[in-house]
């Protein structure tokens, strides 16, 4: 007998206990759950849950894994121990120091957020009696690539408790939230813990620390660590920012949102797969460039000048503002998530545009937070179902015209 088989058998023996949804949680992730539908089936198809939930870890490793460089490289690059790199292929990023640097300080994010969460899970699971869902598996991941590199474990742990029960165990689980559990994340940490969440000090390991040093007098050089985002919004110059860096992501940022190329790389991935909606995914970019068309237009009309709080993050190119910031991150990997995104064709085109307009919006309005994506999605979540019944009852009207029109 297998060892398949022993354990199915044990889980048969004990299938009254009350800690067996952990068991099988455990035994479903290694193998293939000895189940099969008592009534009949509509669709079939050799994907399940959980084969969606890894294919888009997938599409997330690259980011994981080239956010573990990034974050070497800012910490090094910042303290002058390196040079800058020479583009995408510069030595000096994809150096062995920069992996273990950036190793060191993005797996414990990983490891926090996926054993607090998967904890929250196991205890929700035994509590009210039904299986552990493999809802948190993107979510687990999610999580650290969207949070500064040297947020707080404790912070990170207790934003994950908070987003795992508030965003979707009170609504009954995966597949009944309407918002998405990253963002709430997100959203608990910005708001209860704003100066870990914005400023120039908390994207590059070892700002916040330094700079302390040198406060309390110890001969230090200084260290930043301020984002493009919020350079623009302070009307600062950036000259000399190569608009390729922003691009491949050799810059200051979340762990996982800097390099724009590796994200294209896992929205075909998406798309290819049928995991992913396109139509959310470009609408998106689409409702972005609109509103950075119609606030360059307002620069370019002259009714408003430098000297307004406003005026960096509007004169930023239209198309530039798709490289820096999250916008795309969250087009990709968040706007899209199945359960509390628009589930109609047409919906998903009026969804994610929204989401790409407000984005913008949010983040030249408001300059103290300028990455606006995650608010902004978390709005249309929970707008996504009026979308979809008006996209609906427009639907039903049509054919009733249509069936009058024959009849008459």
């Amino acid at each position: 007998m297998g060892l398949k088989e022993k354990l199915h058998n044990f889980k048969e023996k004990n299938k009254d206990k009350k800690w067996i949804p952990g068991f099988n949680a455990l035994f479903t992730f290694l193998y293939m759950p000895n189940e099969t539908t008592h009534g009949g089936t509509h669709i079939k198809a050799a994907d399940d849950l959980k084969r969606t939930m890894n294919t888009v870890i997938i599409a997330l490793i690259p980011c994981l894994i080239f956010g573990m460089f990034n974050a070497g490289y800012q910490h090094y690059l910042a303290t002058g121990a390196i040079e800058a790199a020479n583009g995408f292929l510069g030595a000096s990023f994809w150096s062995l120091d920069n992996l273990i640097m950036g190793a060191w300080t993005v797996l414990p994010l990983v490891v926090v957020s996926y054993g607090v969460g998967l904890a929250v899970e196991f205890v929700f699971a035994i509590i009210k009696g039904h299986e552990v869902e493999e809802g948190y598996l993107v979510t687990g991941m999610l999580v650290p690539l969207i949070v500064p590199v040297d947020i707080p474990l404790w912070m990170l742990a207790v934003a994950v408790i908070f987003g795992v029960i508030i965003g979707k165990e009170v609504f009954g689980g995966t597949g009944m939230n309407i918002l998405n559990p990253a963002l709430t994340i997100r959203a608990f940490l910005f708001f209860a813990y704003p100066t870990w969440m914005s400023g120039d000090k908390v994207w590059v390991h070892g700002a916040v620390e330094r700079d302390q040093a040198i406060a309390a007098g110890q001969n230090l050089d200084a260290i930043s660590g301020e984002t493009l985002l919020g350079a623009y919004a302070q009307n600062s110059s950036l000259a000399g920012v190569d608009y390729w860096d922003m691009f491949w992501g050799l810059i200051p940022g979340s762990v996982g949102e800097t390099s724009k190329f590796l994200i294209i790389i896992g929205a075909l991935f998406l798309i290819f797969t049928k995991i992913g909606s396109w139509r959310i995914m470009l609408s998106t970019v689409i409702g972005a460039l609109a509103m950075g068309l119609i606030f360059n237009g307002v620069v370019d009309a002259g009714w408003i000048g430098e000297s307004s709080k406003f005026y960096g993050l509007m004169s930023v190119p239209f198309w530039q503002h798709l490289i820096i910031g999250s916008v795309l991150f969250g087009a990709v990997y968040m706007a899209t998530d199945p359960v509390t995104a628009a589930q109609t064709n047409k919906g998903k085109w009026i969804y994610g545009f929204l989401i790409g307009f407000i984005s913008i919006m949010i983040r030249v309005f408001n300059p103290a937070y300028p990455e606006g994506v995650f608010l902004a999605i978390l709005l249309m979540n929970v707008f996504a179902p009026t979308i979809d019944h008006y996209v609906v009852q427009g639907n039903v009207k049509k054919r009733m015209k249509r069936i009058k029109v024959k009849t008459a």
